[in-house]
């Protein structure tokens, strides 16, 4: 057994020149801190393997054992020396591999590539390469959103900037020709203008709308409200116009609903689902409003034309800005809405901000449009 004295002088040797080779090995290391990771880490090998070494000689020297035993001992330390270097080796190659993978996985995620996770040597790199394969996914989703978004947004600017030309082209030649005197009727000129003027209006207000509810400035004064106050005042309102069209308006309620809800903005949602009927049904039709009881704390709007249908391809895209139907959904002549496309994303945008739905489908002759909204639930005093 070891005396104390003995076993003090060993630890102490051993502690010296381990505190000595570890400074140097982390001044090495701090020096080539920008070098590769295969040559940082033989630094740390080199500094664990030459602390035995050192440590060992110099206890085996004060210990004045044989020239034969100290020989063993070295070749037993070379050799566990020279293995641990070429693990080390093993290890920082693997290493150095992998990092390059994962950064030429890094690389393709910055170019815009989607990426797959690859196993690695490691679980650590393996979550890591997980994590940058999810992480080009969500980049990838975010381009493809931004891209439909800034696509949408060109074709709207196009569409509206159409429609505005359409009314103030007429209004300028009507202008010119008043302003000329060649104007056989200037009454009716004065009307038409005034119709024009109206148009522009319509399609401005709707612009304005759609920004507030796009931009998330769309502040509703919620209450509660009769539906069937809403959808009776909306079909009086209209009603003059489906005449002129040659077109019915018929409802069916249930009983009196009450939602929860901001009068103004539903109101121009349903006048939206309306016109939007009325302009795509063809004379004699008829179109249908009613209102049930979805269940105990929604309530549905269902507004049915028979303005023959939208194709299944286009039915994801109705509540898109400026979106068009094909020819058997197109408005005919002297539209009034403003012609922008705007009217069902306007309905869209009121509708979610109630945290309701709508959604469209097509029926026998034409389509149904079904707005759920959220039921005013009273307060009982006391409970």
């Amino acid at each position: 057994m070891l005396a104390p004295q003995d076993l003090a002088a060993i630890v102490g040797t051993s502690l010296l020149v381990a505190v000595v080779i570890s400074a140097v090995a982390v001044l090495l290391l701090h020096v080539m801190r920008r070098t590769s990771i295969l040559i940082r880490l033989s630094v740390v090998v080199l500094a664990v393997v030459a602390s035995i070494v050192g440590g060992t000689v110099a206890i085996a020297r004060a210990m004045y054992i044989s020239s034969h035993d100290f020989a063993v001992l070295a070749w037993v330390i070379g050799v566990a020396a020279a293995t641990s270097l070429g693990v080390a080796a093993v290890l920082g190659i693997g290493l150095v591999r992998t990092s390059r993978t994962l950064r030429e996985a890094a690389r393709a995620v910055g170019d815009g590539q989607v990426v797959t996770a690859q196993p690695q040597d490691s679980s650590e790199f393996s979550a890591l390469s997980r994590e940058l394969a999810e992480v080009s996914r969500h980049l990838a989703e975010s381009r493809e959103e931004v891209r439909m978004l800034d696509e949408s947004r060109r074709e709207l600017v196009a569409w509206i900037s159409h429609d505005l030309r359409t009314p103030l082209a007429a209004m300028q030649a009507m202008a010119e020709a008043l302003e000329d005197g060649i104007a056989v009727d200037p009454q009716r000129y004065y009307r038409q203008l005034r119709s024009q003027s109206d148009t522009l209006s319509h399609m401005v207000d709707d612009l304005f709308e759609l920004s507030k509810i796009q931009s998330g400035a769309l502040r509703l004064e919620l209450g509660p409200l009769s539906m069937y106050d809403l959808v009776s005042d909306a079909v009086a309102d209209l009603a003059p116009l489906a005449a002129t069209r040659s077109v019915s308006l018929n409802e069916s309620q249930d009983r009196d609903l009450t939602v929860w809800g901001d009068a103004r903005e539903l109101s121009r949602v349903i006048h939206n689902l309306l016109v939007n009927a009325i302009e795509h049904s063809p004379a004699g039709a008829g179109i249908h409003v009613s209102v049930r009881e979805r269940d105990a704390s929604s309530v549905v709007l269902s507004v049915i034309d028979e303005g023959g249908g939208i194709p299944e391809e286009h039915l994801g895209k109705v509540f898109d800005a400026g979106w068009r139907g094909s020819a058997a959904r197109s408005p005919r002549s002297g539209v009034v809405s403003g012609g922008a496309g705007l009217g069902l994303a306007i309905v869209h945008g009121i509708v979610t901000a109630h945290e309701g739905d709508v959604s469209v489908c097509n029926t026998g002759q034409g389509c149904r449009f079904d707005v759920q909204l959220p039921r005013f639930r009273p307060t009982v005093a006391g409970a």
